[in-house]
């Protein structure tokens, strides 16, 4: 059976619930794309290339210590590796020079735009389009011009949450396997998250990073200034522990979320977290804060006086 003919019968099978057959799905009922045609990615001209590495500046940085290891641990596998923007965009691509022409010809370069919409089902557009780490082998692939390749991708999420690209390892070598590729997506994932870690800690670089726990793989983090106020939160943070920007704009205590003792030993050190906390989640209001501690507003004067604390907390 032809790769066209089995797309087509994925596509169509109300009971075929594989993961790639619903990508399959959308290739067909969304982009309105056709297996059998040959459609290169679309390629940004230098200039433009070089406007979108600046957008992305923060990730680009954060991401090519993890792009130079992965290469020196792959590379000689016959693999590239390559860090994208939030839509697919290459932004770079690690390869030795005796592969880049096999790679060049199938479109995977810097420049080139790999979203589902554009060539159907891959790693790259598909683990953007479903926000996780995804691996797709050889057949797997939408468009029968790809179905040489074999991609692992994890996708990147910045400091507040928001994807903003995509790490992928990628060979077109003929003995690839799907449990070599399983491989690669384990690395994939692994090295995503630590760039995730660098684009956190580079955030909020004055700030203490705590771990917590977290569903899957991921560890969560989040920082929480000198009075336990939480003023950021990872990805996998956000989902272990339910909370979103709006909670974190409440100015909440990171012992709100986190169980155990987290009573300090410091009598002073805790009333000043307890105001900190109040004037954050007044937005500087005194009053409104005294009503939270349920104390007067010229008592709690006294106590801001005190303790160093200014009514402009954020």
């Amino acid at each position: 059976m032809k790769h066209a003919d089995r797309v087509w019968a994925a596509v169509t099978a109300s009971d075929h619930h594989a993961a790639y057959a619903t990508s399959w799905r959308r290739c067909v009922t969304l982009h309105g794309l056709d297996p059998e045609v040959v459609r290169r990615p679309p390629r940004l001209e230098q200039v433009a290339l070089a406007r979108a590495i600046d957008r992305s500046a923060a990730l680009v940085a954060a991401a090519r210590t993890e792009l130079d290891r992965l290469f020196d641990v792959f590379g000689h596998c016959g693999c590239c590796v390559v860090l994208t923007d939030d839509t697919g965009l290459a932004l770079e691509r690690r390869g030795r020079p005796g592969d880049d022409d096999d790679f060049e010809a199938l479109g995977l370069s810097a420049g080139a735009l790999w979203d589902e919409a554009s060539v159907g089902t891959n790693g790259i557009g598909t683990a953007l389009a479903e926000t996780r780490p995804v691996g797709i082998f050889r057949d797997r692939h939408f468009l029968t011009m790809n179905t040489s390749l074999s991609c692992a991708t994890a996708p990147i999420a910045d400091h507040r949450g928001r994807i903003v690209g995509a790490l992928d390892i990628s060979s077109a070598r003929d003995d690839m396997s799907a449990p070599y590729l399983n491989v690669y997506l384990s690395a994939a994932r692994e090295a995503a998250m630590q760039i995730e870690t660098t684009l956190f800690r580079t955030a909020f670089s004055g700030a203490r990073i705590l771990l917590v726990p977290a569903t899957g793989a991921r560890h969560g983090l989040l920082a929480v200034d000198r009075d336990d106020v939480v003023l950021g939160a990872s990805s996998a943070a956000r989902r272990s522990l339910g909370i979103d920007d709006q909670w974190i704009k409440s100015g909440r205590l990171a012992s709100d979320l986190l169980d155990g003792d987290d009573s300090p030993a410091d009598f002073v050190a805790a009333e000043r977290r307890a105001l900190r906390a109040a004037l954050t989640r007044s937005h500087g209001n005194v009053s409104a804060a005294a009503r939270l501690l349920g104390t007067s507003r010229a008592t709690l004067h006294r106590k801001m006086k005190r303790l160093g604390l200014s009514r402009h907390v954020a």
